[in-house]
Formats: C-alpha cells, sequence, structure tokens
C-alpha cells in the first residue's frame, strides 16, 4: 500500500512540474501533503515538514549568499578585465579563439547561473567567431561545455538539489568530486581547443575568414583596474578556499564573503540594500523550492512512503544489479536532462534511487556524485527543460536543433569521461 502510495505520489509530481500546470513549489507541497492525510498521518505531518525543511536550510542558505556573492562581485567589474584579456589575445586564431572561449565560459561560470555566462561570453565573442569565420555552433558549444561541467560545482543547483534531496552536507556530496571536476575542465579545454583545430583547417580549406557581420570594440582602451579588483578577486580566492577546503562551512563563508563584498564595494548602506535588492529575488526563489522540496522529502520519508518504494524498486532488480547502479545512472544522466527539469529529477527520482542501492549495499551518496556528472550539468545547455538553453541558441543565432545535433555528441563525452574518472578515483563503483 505505501508503495503504491509513493509511486503515485511521485508520478503526479512529475507530472505536475513537467506539464507546468503548477509551480514546483506549489507540486512539492499539495501532493505529498494530500497523500499523507490520505494516509492518516494528519496528526505528524506538520513535523515531518519541519524535519524536511530543517534538514535543506544550510543548503538554502549556501545558495542564497553563493547567489548574492558572486552577483556582488560580478557587478563590481570583476569579469570585465578577464573577458577583454580573453578577447584581446584569442582574436583571429581559431584555436586561441575557442579555449579563450572555454577560459572566459568557465571562470564566468563560478556565479553558478548559466544565463549569465552565456549573457557575458555569447556577446562578447560572436564579432570574433565571424571576423575568424569559425562556425557559431562551436561557439554555443564551447560555452555549453564549459558551462555544464561548471555547473557541478558546490553552489550549482544540481549539486545543492541532490544534496538536499539526499539529506547530505554539500561538500561530503562533491568533495571526492572535486578531481572529477578538474579533469572535466580539462577535457573541455582539450575539446576546445580540438574543435579550434577543426576550423583553422576549414578556414584555409575556405580561402579564409569571412567577414565580420558585427563589429566589437575590440581596440579601444581598457579601462585602469583599481584596487577593488584586487580586492574583490583575493575575496573571491579565499571564499572559495574556506570553502573547498572545509575550513568555514559552505553557507557560513559566503556570508562572510557577501558581507565583506558589500562594504568593499558598496560603503553607502543605501547601495548595499539596492544591491542585494537586486539580486536577492531570483535567489530567493530557488530557496523557497528547496524548502519546499524538504517538505516534500520529509512527508515522503515520515510516512515510509520513500522506504516502501524503494524497498519495492530494489526486489524489482536482478541480485548483485544494483551495485552497478551509480555507473548507470553516470552514463544516463545527461540524457535524462533532455527528459527531466532538475526539480522533477533530484527531487522527484533521486531520492528513489538513493534509497534503492542503498538497501542494495551501495551508499547513496554514489548515485547522488553519478547524477551531478550530467543531469542538468553538462545536460542543461542542451535541455529544452531549461530557458538557459534557449538564451543560448538565440544569442548565437541558431536553431535548437542545430545546436542539439552539434553539441550533444560532446557533452556526453564528457559525461563518459568524467564517469571513467569517478570510477578510477573510487568515487563511484563499477
Amino acid at each position: 500500500m505505501l508503495a503504491i502510495a509513493g509511486l503515485a505520489t511521485i508520478l503526479l509530481l512529475l507530472a505536475a512540474i513537467l506539464s507546468k500546470r503548477c509551480s514546483p513549489l506549489v507540486a512539492f507541497l499539495a501532493i505529498p501533503l494530500a497523500a499523507a492525510l490520505a494516509l492518516g498521518h494528519g496528526a505528524s505531518v506538520g513535523k515531518f515538514m519541519l524535519d524536511g525543511m530543517t534538514t535543506v536550510a544550510p543548503m538554502g542558505a549556501l545558495f542564497l549568499f553563493a547567489i548574492l556573492f558572486f552577483a556582488i562581485l560580478a557587478d563590481a567589474g570583476l569579469f570585465a578585465p578577464i573577458v577583454r584579456a580573453v578577447v584581446h589575445l584569442a582574436r583571429d586564431h581559431p584555436p586561441f579563439v575557442t579555449v579563450g572561449t572555454a577560459v572566459l565560459a568557465t571562470l564566468v561560470q563560478l556565479d553558478g547561473s548559466g544565463a549569465v555566462t552565456f549573457l557575458v561570453v555569447v556577446p562578447a565573442l560572436l564579432p570574433v567567431y565571424d571576423r575568424c569565420g569559425i562556425d557559431r555552433r562551436v561557439l554555443a558549444c564551447v560555452t555549453a561545455m564549459a558551462a555544464g561541467v561548471g555547473n557541478m560545482l558546490p553552489w550549482g543547483g544540481p549539486t545543492i538539489r541532490a544534496a538536499t534531496a539526499l539529506d547530505l552536507p554539500v561538500m561530503t556530496l562533491f568533495g571526492p568530486l572535486l578531481p572529477v571536476w578538474a579533469i572535466g575542465t580539462a577535457a573541455v579545454l582539450a575539446c576546445a581547443w580540438w574543435l579550434g583545430r577543426d576550423q583553422l583547417a576549414r578556414v584555409r580549406v575556405g580561402g579564409g575568414a569571412v567577414s565580420p557581420r558585427h563589429t566589437a570594440p575590440l581596440d579601444a582602451p581598457a579601462a585602469a583596474i583599481g584596487w577593488r579588483f584586487w580586492v574583490n578577486l583575493t575575496l573571491a580566492v579565499a571564499v572559495l578556499a574556506l570553502m573547498l577546503t572545509e575550513i568555514v562551512p559552505s553557507a557560513p563563508a559566503f556570508l562572510i564573503g557577501t558581507a565583506l563584498a558589500l562594504i568593499v564595494n558598496y560603503p553607502d548602506p543605501a547601495a548595499q540594500r539596492e544591491a542585494i535588492e537586486r539580486h536577492a529575488p531570483a535567489a530567493m526563489t530557488m530557496v523557497a523550492i528547496l524548502l519546499a522540496a524538504g517538505a516534500f522529502t520529509g512527508i515522503m520519508k515520515g510516512t515510509g512512503m520513500l522506504a516502501a518504494l524503494a524497498q519495492a524498486g530494489a526486489g524489482l532488480l536482478p541480485g548483485g544489479s544494483a551495485e552497478h547502479l551509480p555507473v548507470a545512472v553516470a552514463l544516463m544522466s545527461m540524457p535524462l536532462s533532455l527528459l527531466f527539469d532538475p526539480d522533477s529529477f533530484y527531487f522527484g527520482v533521486l531520492p528513489v534511487l538513493g534509497e534503492i542501492a542503498q538497501q542494495g549495499g551501495v551508499p547513496s551518496v554514489e548515485v547522488g556524485r553519478a547524477a551531478i556528472l550530467g543531469q542538468m550539468t553538462t545536460g542543461f545547455p542542451v535541455s529544452p527543460m531549461t530557458p538557459a538553453t534557449f538564451l543560448l541558441v538565440g544569442l548565437a543565432r541558431l536553431e535548437l536543433a542545430d545546436h542539439q545535433r552539434f553539441t550533444i555528441p560532446w557533452l556526453m563525452f564528457l559525461t563518459v569521461v568524467m564517469t571513467i574518472a569517478s570510477v578510477l578515483l573510487g568515487v563511484i563503483r563499477l
């Protein structure tokens, strides 16, 4: 009975979110609440919800302050000199252009927002690609690869969601993946170089570069880099170091960084309030969804639906196959981005997979690590489930189908590379 109720709850949740008949916030609250009441848990449902919300509160704080921190630094111009340097050094030689694109996108993606990465990188480099005769699909592909791998970072949406869904500290989930992320980033640079060499050969065969259709102020004098740039850069490096080494927990590290960034860049209290109000709405929306997802998870666990569903699912697997579940999830994670949006996968599907693995003797954390190797990380820049995909193809002036056909094989290659690295490093089991 509990397994059937749990399956019905998750299917209704997925249908509600994927069909966009209601917002994730409403779906995460209304559907499991109705199920709990139908199962006779009316007296305890509030406690279940509170337990779940308490569990995810640190994740919500991490997301909120990470978004504010990087947004304030971006507003202060931290990335502007980097953009100018990449554009200046990379122009006119396709391999340098594509590698420069990957470096720039990797740096900008530190703020955890694919949309911001696309808005910074594509308009800045599109004129360079046009002048050099490089296929615009390469621009979209390289940007997508760098942003996708960068979305694995601890303050990225998929990692936050996975940690929340599995009730794990975010660095417990991501910490062992740090070398895998580094290998993925190196693979992005290698792929970018390969694509650049291919475009160089194509341009030479075609008789040289095409005429530019747009102009860019590449030779405009750069503004002087002031003391605030160096302070902001030092602050960003220090906060990341504190968080990654776990000297200070993630959320407090970004809270401290946000406060210092406000003091450095906006000494006036009114300007500080304005900076917070400018970026808080987007961050608070995600925090609200995280809290609602915590309530959903709390109800699923408290009523016993999640355990019953996992037990039933584990019974359907052949003997011993649970130990291969992490690798299977990793290899399927990128394609699953084309079918599931991040909320429905991480809060609806991943907890069940984690429980199935747990009952098969495999730590659920390995399934979580496997999922973020592709599901809405490498997969998000080609997924029709995310608005950022349409922003990318719009800025690059491409059709979605052309972008997907060109880019999906490269993104799948990155997921395979990181899966192999995860197995060899012992992060997930084969």
